[in-house]
């Protein structure tokens, strides 16, 4: 289906900076955000679960890490090796983990609002195939 990342794409970019601005109450960005939802997801996480899951590089989470530390959002919790961060919420971070995520379900309500929920359930189970596929490069094959 030729054009269909170009949609992908289109919708991508302003979703973000609709997230954008609804965190920035809460002096967050999506990409803090995504720290803050893997741990509430996963509970007490390292920094390379996090990197992994996102498929960023281990300092580009650092740097996120650091910066839910000085908004006292995550703490350093001993881990089973000395060299390995394991981060958690605080308690602050769930009040505000609690707060984005009454927000981010309004947002997602009102922009599936026309969408029938059988094109939704579609497009919830179709959205991480298509990850797997890019993911493990089987995205070029045909059959």
């Amino acid at each position: 289906m030729e054009g269909f990342f170009q949609h992908y794409l289109s919708l991508y970019r302003p979703l973000i900076t609709k997230l954008n601005e609804l965190m920035s109450t809460y002096e967050l960005s999506y990409s803090l955000w995504q720290v803050i939802f893997y741990i509430k997801t996963n509970g007490p996480s390292t920094l390379v679960d996090i990197a992994n899951k996102y498929n960023v590089e281990k300092p580009t989470i650092t740097r996120r890490v650091h910066r839910l530390e000085e908004l006292q959002m995550v703490k350093q919790i001993p881990g089973m090796d000395r060299r390995e961060k394991v981060i958690q919420l605080t308690e602050f971070g769930e009040e505000i983990y609690l707060a984005c995520r009454k927000n981010i379900t309004n947002l997602e309500n009102s922009v599936m609002e026309s969408i029938s929920y059988e094109d939704q359930l579609i497009t919830f189970q179709t959205l991480p195939k298509i990850q797997e596929n890019i993911t493990v490069g089987e995205g070029n094959k045909r059959e």
